[in-house]
């Protein structure tokens, strides 16, 4: 599931090199914490959701913790494992967050039934 990691950090790549602020951005996984996630972390808690709250870099978060981020203009997911009702309720929860874009990296077969037919 590297490859929905890798494509979620494209993807950030590519819209900072747009023009997006950093703050603009939240980036949310649905298995293994990204890297940046784990790194800060190891940081401490109250460290980690400070740069959150200071909101003025992208932030990567795992999605249990969705609800605990703010909204951005732009959520990012990288659908890098979980069960399928997780990556339903990931998306469900992304939605809530992003207030203009909202960009899903993975699998095809995993990301479209979590989407619904036809998308």
């Amino acid at each position: 599931m590297g490859g929905a990691l890798d494509a979620a950090d494209e993807a950030v790549d590519l819209l900072l090199d747009s023009g997006r602020a950093p703050g603009e951005i939240l980036v949310l996984t649905t298995g293994d914490p990204h890297p940046w996630a784990a790194h800060e972390l190891s940081f401490g808690e109250s460290a980690y959701w400070a740069q959150q709250d200071a909101g003025d870099d992208v932030f990567f978060a795992h999605v249990s913790n969705a609800q605990r981020c703010k909204g951005r203009s732009v959520v990012v997911v990288a659908v890098n494992g979980g069960a399928e009702d997780g990556i339903a309720g990931a998306l469900a929860a992304a939605r809530q967050r992003a207030g203009a874009l909202l960009i899903v990296c993975g699998v095809p077969e995993q990301v479209n039934p979590a989407l619904g037919a036809g998308v």
